[in-house]
């Protein structure tokens, strides 16, 4: 079925530019503008109207104010829910999803095109969820795999980016060739070139062998430049002649040899923000940005929780033992700022500390855990910064100092130009795509005017 899109006339237009997209269900592809109360159901008399028999006749109401949308229910037969819970009312942002029947809708700015539908799956090689975000990355994943386009995939730290990575890779036909992980933000500036390229023999002080490089390692296969915001400037031109003509040549030496490498990149930066800036390459971004995916935060998709504790509890619990209860309400009800990382980490501390000497099994409502202490209650040095006081990986505090950072700023931003969006994006020198993105990400309570 085509894109169908439905203005709803005689209306003002509203302060931000918002749509409502129907992402799945009889109807998918069907949009409607929010410039003001928009009705929803099956009645011929609403705005948009759904053919969806589980959806009643006059189901819900949305209504925009600045960038967030009043939600409310109408009395419904089946209801609407949010992450999987059910709503009467609520004030939500730009990229809620919800639910109603078999349809979902999704709340874009106007500018938001669907390249395509979600798949159908629960799951893609490592990454597993079920919730609407997870399955259009699924749809991403599924059509690349088989290719060897260039992939950048952004998001958080602890979103899961290398497992995508990884899965890509495992679900392709160079499953077989070596993978390859080359971490840019942990490798000394001065050794980047040599690890990523290798070198000879007498090539600088220290050099007392010949080396082979990542590229080389992952010839035949595929290598992963994982936190590719991380790389030196002056190593990124050696890149994109590498990329571009599939010559390596080793420090030191006078002759090149050909790979055969398909490159798959991730990072927590955005991009285009640090080309801005001067400190990333245009020319590398536009080689890179050949399919470009985000990995959505574990707040985005609270629903996948049980699925996830199943899955990384799965040698813990005893058989029969459920993930329900009120302790998995705690686990939804948090919002997550390591994402599955941090996820992970919990269950493993309070499945740790939740077995008896000589105990093999756990209840899953017997754990207590302990959620939020490595970013609240930093206990060494008297530091403010999130994750200093507690034994987290480097990446994972510095991620979550960033999200905290990008929120306060963008917040202080919209703030001093009264959400005048155009305005915020010159002195951000940033693009209004951009601005919103990072708006989105960073959940900041602000509305902005798109003029």
């Amino acid at each position: 079925m085509g894109r169908t899109t439905v203005e709803h006339r005689d209306s003002p237009r509203a302060p931000t530019a918002l749509k409502v997209v129907v992402l799945s269900g009889p109807d998918a592809g069907a949009e409607v503008a929010l410039n003001d109360a928009v009705s929803i159901g099956s009645d011929a008399a609403n705005n948009l109207v759904l053919r969806d028999r589980s959806v009643s006749r006059k189901h819900l109401q949305l209504t925009p104010s600045g960038a967030r949308v009043l939600i409310r229910d109408l009395g419904s037969r089946n209801g609407t829910f949010i992450a999987g819970t059910r709503i009467q009312e609520v004030e939500v942002a730009v990229g809620a999803v919800l639910s109603l029947g078999d349809t979902t809708l999704g709340l874009q700015p106007r500018w938001h095109t669907r390249e395509i539908a979600p798949s159908t799956a629960n799951g893609f090689g490592e990454l597993s969820g079920e919730s609407l975000p997870m399955r259009e990355v699924y749809a991403i994943l599924e059509r690349v795999a088989a290719t060897d386009v260039t992939v950048l995939i952004e998001g958080e730290s602890g979103t899961g980016k290398e497992l995508a990575a990884r899965s890509i890779h495992q679900a392709s036909l160079r499953a077989r060739g070596p993978y390859e992980v080359f971490d840019c933000g942990s490798v000394p500036s001065d050794l980047a070139e040599s690890e990523l390229f290798g070198h000879k023999k007498g090539a600088f002080s220290g050099a007392v062998a010949d080396r082979t490089g990542a590229f080389v390692r992952a010839h035949s296969g595929t290598i992963c430049l994982d936190e590719l915001g991380e790389l030196p400037l002056d190593l990124q031109p050696k890149l994109l002649r590498v990329l571009e003509t599939g010559d390596v040549r080793p420090v030191g030496s006078d002759t090149s040899k050909k790979v055969d490498v398909r490159l798959i990149a991730s990072t927590n930066r955005d991009l285009q923000a640090e080309v801005k800036r001067g400190r990333f390459r245009a020319d590398l971004l536009y080689r890179l940005e050949v399919v470009k995916l985000r990995m959505p935060p574990l707040r985005q998709r609270l629903e996948d929780i049980p699925r996830l504790v199943e899955r990384l509890l799965r040698d813990a619990l005893a058989s029969g033992d459920r993930v329900t209860g009120s302790n998995l309400d705690l686990l939804m009800g948090y919002p997550w700022p390591g994402n599955v990382r941090e996820l992970r980490n919990v269950l493993l501390r309070a499945v740790t500390l939740g077995k008896s000497p000589g105990e093999t099994h756990v209840s899953f409502q017997k754990l207590v855990f302990n959620l939020g202490t490595s970013t609240t209650t930093p206990t060494m040095l008297g530091s403010e910064f999130p994750g200093v006081g507690f034994p987290m990986e480097f990446k994972d505090a510095k991620a979550q100092l960033l999200a905290a950072f990008e929120r306060a700023y963008v917040t202080s931003l919209l703030k001093r130009c009264q959400g005048n969006m155009t305005r915020a994006a010159e002195l951000a020198g940033l693009s209004r795509k951009h601005l919103y993105e990072l708006l989105k990400r960073a959940e900041a309570n602000v509305d902005p005017l798109d003029e």
